[in-house]
C-alpha cells in the first residue's frame, strides 16, 4: 500500500460476535443448567402444549445404588435425545425419570452395614431393615439425579417416580393380585437358580455367566434290567438279532456313563436321558493298566461320536465297540445309582434309575447321557414332569444338604462367600469308594454367578410363587390371545417396532422358549406377595389361595397411606382379612416379589395413572440396552400381557454396551473404566453428549482418551461453523431480508440443501438415529458450508456495500440457516446451542429449547439447480486443486493472486461455468473457461473426467480492499481500490 493510500479496513463488513471460540463447557454449562431451571423450560412446553400430539418415553429406571457409569450416560443421552428432538418436532413430548428403589442389593449394602457393626439382618426386625433400605435408596436417588442433570437431560425432575413411593407399591401389590384373581398365579416346587449367598432365588436378568473350575467325573449306572423288544419273526429262537436274549444278556452286564460338572447333584439323581436321534454302541476294555477304574471287559454304554474319547480319558489302552444299540432297546434299560448298597448310605439310594429319551441331550460333550436330577436343573425338571420323576429336598438354602442325608449330611456345595467347599469332593469319594467311576478331572467352562454378589449359583428346587404363561387367563383380554405367552408373542410380531430389528427376533426367542414366571424372592426389602394361603391346603386344591376382592381392596388401600410396610405390621392378617374370614385358617405369605415385577409394573403407576402419562397406559418408546431384552423388556411385556393384554410399548429401542478403545470390556481391575464425571470435568457434557451422537448406539460403542480428542475435534469445527454465522449476521434485521426469487442461484442452492436436510433430519429423529442425523448435519457444515458457500461468500459478506443484493441475500440465507442449525442441533449438544441462541437472542425468557424445528417451505426444492451447482462443485474442486500446488510450491500465497485457464470439452459443463461467476465460486481474481484440448502438463483430478487447469498469474494491481488482482484498480475516484470497492466506498 503506497504512503497516500488509506486504510480500508474499517470500511470492511468483518465479522462482529462475542462468541467465544473456547467453549469453557466444564465451567459454564452449570450456568445454562440454573438458567432452565430458572426459566421452567420443561414445565413451560408442558403448559403450552396445546394440542399437541402426547409422545412419551417411558425411563426405564436405574438402579438407585452407586454413582453413574458410563453406560448410565450414554443410555439417558439417548433417551434425551429422543424427548428433545420428539419435542421440536411438534409433539408434546413428555419424559418423567424413575428409579428402581427395592430388591438385593440395596438390602445387601445394608447386611454389610451391618455385619461391619457385628449385627445381623435376622437380628432386626424388618419394618426397621426396610426403613434403612429406603433411606439408602433416597439418598443414591438424590445423588443420581444431579448427576444425570449435569449431563443436560430434560424431564420432571422435581416429581420422578419411585418404585418405593407409597403410590407405586400399591399399584405394584394391586398388578399382582390381577394374577391372583385371573387363575395365573401358583406355587410350585420347580429348580430355580439360586444364590447360596444372598439365600434367595434370582431371576435369569440377574445371572451373569462367567469362567469357573468345576469338578467334572464320569459316572457308572450299572444296567439292572434290559428287557425283550418285539422280534421281527414269528420265532424269536430263530433270530439272533435285536431282542434276543444273546443281545438283552449283553446289556444286562453293561453299565451307561454319564459325566457332569456338578458331582454335589448325583444324589438327587432319579433318571439318565439319551436322545433317540444319536448313535449309540456297546464298547468293552480290551487293554487297561491294573490300577484303572476302568477294567478289562467292562463294558460302557456310550455314544458313538464320544466313545473314544470317554475311553480316553478313562486312560483306556485299547477297547472294541460290541456292537450297535437301539434306541428302542434303550428304553427297555433299567440301571441302578451308583451309590446303591453303598456302606452307611441306609437304602436311600436303593432304587431303579430309567432311561428316558430327551432331546436337550446331544453328542457334542460328555459320553450321550445325561444324569437327570428334577429338582436341580431345567431340562431335568421336564423330563421329570414328563415321567412322574419325584423330587428332592436334599440341599437347603444355604447350600448345605440336609443333616439327615445318609453320607453327605451337611455337606456345603457353596458357603457364604461362594467358595466352594465339601460336597463335591465327599460325593467324588463316595462314587470312588463303591467303585462308581470311571475318570475325573477338572473342567474350566461358563458358569451362572450372581449379578450382584459375583458369587457361583446353583439350580435348587424350592417352593416358589409363578405365573403361568400358558394358562388360559379369565380376564376378558383375550382380543391378542388366550394366553400371557400367545399376548406376548403377538405384541412382538404385530403391535411393536425394534431398533434395531434384531431386537425383536431376541425377545420372541426368548418368550417361545421360557418357562413360567418365578415371582418371589426370599428377602424383606420390595412389594410383598399381597396373598393369603389356606392351613393344611395343598398348592393344587382349588382354595388354596385366597381370592376376595374385599381384602384385595384394603391390602392396597393401606399401601397408598403407608406404603408395603403395612404388610409386616402387627395385627397386619387380621386387619386385611377383616371379618370375612377367620385369620386362624390362613397363613399370610411373606417372600417379597422379584424387582423385575416392580419395573415390568411401571407401566400402570405411571404411563396410566400420572396426568403426564398416556391415555391408554402405553409408551410411544422404551429404550434400555440390549441386556433388557432379558430385563425390562421382557419383564414389562409379561406383566402387561398379564394386566393389559398386550405390549405396553410401542417402540423399542435398544443400545448396545461401551466398551474401551481397545474394545475390551470395562473393569476396574483392568483399569480402563471411563466415568461420565472425569469427562465432564475435562472436557464439558457436550463432548460426552457429542461422542453419543456419533456412535453407532445400536451395536458396542468404544470410548477412550484418542476417541474424546476426536470428539472434540468435530466439537471446534462445529463450533467454527457457527461462530462464523453469528459473526455475520450482526446487526441482521428483518429490513434486510431478500425474498427467495430475487436471490443468486448459489443461495437458491444453500435453501435446496436445507430442504433435503429438513427432510432427513426429520426422518432421522423420528427413527431415533443419531448418528445419521449428525453426520449429515455435520458433513452439511464443514463441507457445504465452510469449504463451499462460507468460502465463496466471505468476500460478498466483508467486502459488497450493504444494500448490495448478494450481501442481504447471504445475509438471509444465514439467519436461516441458524433458525434450522441451532434447533435441528439443540437435541444432541442444548448447551452449546443454547449458547449460540443467546449470543444472538439474548433476553431473560430466552431459549432455545423453547423452539420448534421451523417450517422449511417445499419451493425451495430445485433439483435442477441442484445437479447445475453438482457440476460447478466439481470443476470447483479441480481449481483449487491446482491452485493448491502452486501455494505449496511457494508460487503464490492466495487464491486471489491466480486467474487459472480451465479446459472444458463438454460444451454443456462449459455453458454451465459460463452462466455464473466462476472466478468468485474458485476464490480467484479472474478465471478463464476455454472449449480448446489442454496442455501434457495441465493439472487434472481422477475422478473429474474432460477437465484440466492450467495456472495463470492475474495480471493488475491488488485491491487495497477486497485483496482481488485486478486491472482496473487505481482507476476510480478511491485510490487503490477496484471499481466494486469504489461503489461500496460511495
Amino acid at each position: 500500500m503506497c504512503a497516500d493510500t488509506p486504510d480500508y479496513k474499517d470500511t470492511l463488513n468483518l465479522p462482529t460476535t462475542e462468541f467465544p471460540m473456547r467453549a469453557g463447557l466444564p465451567r459454564r454449562e452449570p450456568e445454562w443448567l440454573d438458567r432452565w431451571a430458572r426459566l421452567r423450560v420443561y414445565d413451560r412446553l408442558r403448559e403450552t402444549a396445546g394440542g399437541r400430539q402426547p409422545f412419551v418415553l417411558h425411563d426405564g429406571p436405574p438402579y438407585a445404588n452407586g454413582h453413574l457409569h458410563i453406560g448410565h450416560a450414554l443410555n439417558k443421552t439417548i433417551k434425551d435425545m429422543i424427548v428433545r428432538s420428539h419435542q421440536m418436532m411438534g409433539f408434546d413430548a413428555r419424559y418423567v425419570p424413575g428409579w428402581d428403589c427395592h430388591g438385593l442389593p440395596i438390602e445387601w449394602k445394608i447386611e454389610e452395614q451391618y455385619r461391619a457393626k457385628g449385627k445381623s439382618k435376622d437380628d432386626v426386625p424388618v419394618v426397621e431393615l426396610r426403613q434403612e433400605c429406603r433411606r439408602f435408596a433416597e439418598h443414591w436417588v438424590d445423588v443420581q439425579r444431579e448427576e444425570f442433570k449435569r449431563l443436560g437431560i430434560t424431564g420432571k425432575w422435581d416429581d420422578p417416580y419411585l418404585t418405593m413411593d407409597f403410590h407405586a407399591e400399591a399399584v405394584i401389590a394391586e398388578e399382582f393380585m390381577k394374577f391372583l384373581m385371573n387363575g395365573s398365579l401358583y406355587q410350585g416346587s420347580k429348580p430355580v437358580m439360586w444364590s447360596v449367598v444372598e439365600k434367595t432365588a434370582l431371576a435369569e436378568a440377574e445371572v451373569e455367566y462367567h469362567d469357573h473350575q468345576s469338578h467334572t467325573i464320569w459316572v457308572k449306572f450299572p444296567v439292572v434290567n434290559a428287557t425283550h423288544g418285539p422280534s421281527p419273526l414269528d420265532e424269536p429262537d430263530d433270530y439272533v438279532g435285536y431282542g434276543s436274549d444273546l443281545l438283552v444278556d449283553q446289556l444286562k452286564e453293561a453299565q451307561v456313563v454319564i459325566w457332569t460338572t456338578t458331582p454335589w447333584t448325583i444324589p438327587q439323581n432319579r433318571a439318565v436321558s439319551f436322545n433317540p436321534d444319536l448313535a449309540y454302541g456297546l464298547y468293552r476294555v480290551v487293554e487297561a493298566d491294573a490300577d484303572n477304574w476302568a477294567r478289562v471287559d467292562d463294558t460302557f454304554l456310550l455314544a458313538d461320536r464320544l466313545a473314544d474319547d470317554v475311553m480316553t480319558q478313562a486312560r483306556v489302552a485299547k477297547w472294541e465297540k460290541v456292537r450297535e444299540v437301539s434306541a428302542d432297546e434303550l428304553e427297555r434299560v433299567t440301571c441302578a445309582h451308583p451309590l446303591r448298597g453303598a456302606a452307611g448310605a441306609d437304602g436311600e439310594w436303593d432304587f431303579d434309575v430309567p432311561l428316558l429319551p430327551g432331546e436337550h441331550v446331544t453328542d457334542d460333550a460328555g459320553t450321550g447321557f445325561v444324569h437327570t436330577a428334577p429338582s436341580h436343573g431345567a431340562d431335568d425338571y421336564v423330563i421329570g414332569q414328563k415321567h412322574g420323576l419325584p423330587m428332592t429336598y436334599n440341599v437347603l438354602e444355604d447350600g448345605s444338604f440336609r443333616a439327615d442325608l445318609p453320607l453327605f449330611g451337611g455337606a456345603v456345595i457353596f458357603d457364604h462367600k461362594g467358595k466352594e467347599k465339601d460336597a463335591n469332593k465327599r460325593v467324588i469319594e463316595a462314587l470312588a469308594g463303591v467303585g462308581g467311576l470311571i475318570a475325573r478331572g477338572r473342567v474350566k467352562h461358563s458358569y451362572p454367578h450372581s449379578w450382584r454378589s459375583k458369587a457361583p449359583l446353583i439350580f435348587r428346587n424350592t417352593p416358589q410363587w409363578f405365573v403361568a404363561i400358558d394358562k388360559p387367563l379369565d380376564d376378558g383380554l383375550g382380543e391378542l390371545g388366550e394366553t400371557i405367552r400367545k399376548r406376548a408373542l403377538h405384541s412382538i410380531d404385530r403391535l411393536v417396532k425394534w431398533t434395531p430389528q434384531s431386537g425383536r427376533n431376541r425377545l420372541y426367542a426368548m418368550i417361545e422358549t421360557r418357562p413360567d414366571w418365578v415371582l418371589s424372592r426370599q428377602r424383606a426389602w420390595g412389594v410383598p406377595l399381597t396373598c393369603f394361603v389356606k392351613k393344611g391346603a395343598r398348592p393344587d386344591d382349588p382354595d388354596f389361595l385366597l381370592r376376595d376382592p374385599t381384602v384385595n381392596a384394603r391390602i392396597a388401600e393401606a399401601f397408598r397411606a403407608e406404603g408395603a410396610d403395612a404388610w409386616y405390621a402387627d395385627g397386619a392378617k387380621a386387619r386385611f382379612l377383616g371379618g370375612d374370614h377367620d385369620p386362624e385358617d390362613w397363613e399370610q405369605v411373606f417372600d417379597i416379589l422379584d424387582v423385575w415385577f416392580d419395573s415390568g409394573s411401571t407401566h400402570a403407576f405411571v404411563l396410566r395413572d400420572r396426568a403426564d402419562g398416556t391415555p391408554d397406559g402405553i409408551a410411544d418408546v422404551y429404550m434400555e440396552g440390549t441386556d433388557q431384552h432379558r430385563g425390562w423388556f421382557h419383564s414389562s411385556l409379561l406383566q402387561a400381557c398379564g394386566t393389559l393384554g398386550r405390549a405396553p410399548y410401542r417402540n423399542v429401542v435398544t443400545h448396545g454396551f461401551t466398551l474401551d478403545e481397545k474394545g475390551e470390556k470395562m473393569s476396574k481391575s483392568k483399569g480402563n473404566t471411563i466415568l461420565p464425571d472425569e469427562i465432564i470435568r475435562q472436557y464439558g457434557a457436550d463432548i460426552l453428549r457429542l461422542w453419543v451422537a456419533q456412535t453407532d448406539y445400536t451395536a458396542d460403542q468404544r470410548i477412550g482418551p484418542e476417541i474424546l480428542k476426536g470428539t472434540a475435534d468435530s466439537y471446534r469445527r462445529l463450533r467454527n461453523t457457527m461462530r462464523f454465522m453469528l459473526g455475520n449476521l450482526s446487526g441482521f434485521s428483518e429490513a434486510e431480508r431478500l425474498p427467495e426469487a430475487e436471490m443468486p442461484e448459489l443461495e437458491r442452492w444453500v435453501l435446496h440443501k436445507l430442504a433435503e436436510l429438513d427432510e432427513a433430519v426429520r426422518k432421522g429423529y423420528a427413527a431415533f438415529d443419531f448418528q445419521g442425523v449428525f453426520q449429515k448435519l455435520f458433513q452439511f457444515c464443514t463441507v457445504d458450508l465452510s469449504a463451499v458457500y462460507f468460502d465463496i461468500r466471505k468476500d460478498a459478506l466483508y467486502c459488497d456495500g450493504d444494500d448490495s443484493t448478494r450481501r442481504r441475500a447471504a445475509r438471509t440465507v444465514l439467519d436461516l440457516l441458524f433458525h434450522r442449525l441451532t434447533t435441528w442441533l439443540a437435541p444432541i449438544l442444548p448447551f452449546t446451542m443454547e449458547d449460540v441462541w443467546l449470543d444472538r437472542f439474548p433476553g431473560d425468557d430466552s431459549s432455545v429449547h423453547l423452539q420448534d424445528f421451523p417450517a422449511t417451505p417445499a419451493g425451495w426444492r430445485d433439483a435442477d439447480l441442484a445437479a447445475k451447482w453438482d457440476t460447478v462443485r466439481r470443476v470447483r474442486r479441480v481449481v483449487t486443486g491446482a491452485i493448491e500446488v502452486q501455494r505449496r510450491d511457494k508460487a503464490i500465497g492466495a487464491s486471489l493472486e491466480a486467474a487459472p485457464v480451465v479446459h472444458v470439452a463438454d460444451p454443456a459443463v462449459r455453458a454451465v461455468l459460463e452462466s455464473v461467476s466462476f472466478e468468485d465460486v474458485c476464490i480467484t481474481s479472474a478465471i478463464a473457461v476455454r472449449g480448446d484440448p489442454a496442455p501434457a502438463d495441465a493439472f487434472t483430478l481422477p475422478d473429474v473426467d474432460g477437465v484440466a487447469v492450467v495456472f495463470a498469474a492475474a495480471e493488475g494491481e491488488k485491491c487495497q480492499r477486497c485483496w482481488k488482482i485486478l486491472p482496473d484498480v487505481g482507476s476510480h475516484a478511491h485510490p487503490g481500490v477496484c471499481a466494486r470497492c469504489d461503489a461500496a466506498l460511495a
